[in-house]
């Protein structure tokens, strides 16, 4: 995708404005969202404590008059168990070959060796790559912290190290900073009111699948998917219908709860967190629909925004 929109503004302009994409990788549940969100300055990524919550390759894009900054935030890498999780780890590897900066996200729990074909990949990156040790909050001593980042110097020797915690904005403008200086001479390559590449209806669908996660347990919102059926938007108002898509009878059972209670309650948390993206008031409907074993299913995945 980058490379086609770089070809479109291939001329440098006089200025010397400067414009680039910085992919986010690196394993599940490191704090790449809120990292994202960060550095962007709004919600665009869904934020919740459980592993493998971005699906998608979710741009946000950050504007000033002296540049402009496309962050990519990926699924988090993991080995796929089915047909979904296949798209979600090519999502990932595709940030690796079309970035201008690399943004590699670790923790200060991870192992340095989880996934090492991927991080071997990430080692051999000729382009800038920023290594950021999330969470150093939870870190016990300053010893910890130094153990940690001797060993990620020996696993990453080129990259430059960036303690952080995203949830506190500690050393985050400092990245930023760093991500600026090396950011390439170029045009912008979205316009300079642009927030993201996606369409609303897609971050109506992060919101609800953000309720799934927090409410349900197990692989219950892992089976989950969403589709907005309906957005008619008006001056002061949102109408949505959105269809919940699980994988067997005995979920839409769950998902929809006694007498509705569930669903009722996804809809309420969702249909609230809507009104604050869009600032309008929200109509929003839910249905639960069963379509077996979606994950596997090419023709499903390619509907549901997985496969080109």
């Amino acid at each position: 995708m980058e490379e086609e929109i770089k070809a479109i503004a291939s001329e440098a302009p006089a200025d010397g404005h400067k414009a680039g994409f910085v992919n986010i990788v690196g394993n599940p549940n490191v704090g790449k969202s809120t990292l994202m969100n960060d550095l962007v300055g709004e919600r665009i990524s869904i934020i919740t404590s459980k592993a493998q919550t971005t699906r998608h390759r979710i741009m946000g894009i950050v504007n000033t008059p002296a540049y402009q900054i496309v962050y990519s935030d990926t699924p988090g890498v993991l080995k796929p168990k089915y047909r979904l999780q296949e798209s979600m780890l090519e999502f990932s590897e595709g940030a690796l070959t079309d970035a201008d900066i690399l943004l590699y996200v670790t923790d200060t729990v991870e192992d340095p060796e989880k996934n090492k074909d991927f991080l071997d990949r990430v080692a051999k990156e000729k382009i800038p790559v920023l290594l950021v040790i999330n969470k150093i909050d939870l870190c016990k001593s300053q010893g910890e912290l130094e153990a940690l980042v001797d060993a990620w110097k020996k696993r990453l020797p080129a990259a430059e190290i960036f303690p952080t915690s995203a949830t506190e904005h500690f050393n985050v403008d400092n990245l930023k900073a760093r991500i600026v200086e090396f950011l390439p001479v170029a045009p912008p390559y979205f316009g300079k009111d642009a927030l993201t590449d996606k369409p609303a209806r897609f971050f109506v669908t992060e919101i609800i699948r953000e309720k799934l996660l927090l409410q349900y347990d197990k692989e219950i919102p892992y089976s989950t998917e969403v589709l907005v059926e309906k957005f008619d938007e008006k001056d002061n108002s949102i109408h949505i219908m959105a269809v919940i898509y699980v994988e067997r009878d005995s979920q839409k059972g769950i998902i929809i709860g006694k007498r509705g209670e569930k669903i009722k309650k996804v809809g309420t948390e969702a249909r609230h967190d809507i009104e604050k993206f869009f600032d309008k008031k929200v109509f929003l409907e839910l249905y639960v629909k069963v379509e077996k074993d979606w994950r596997n299913r090419e023709n499903k995945l390619r509907a549901f925004g997985y496969i080109e």
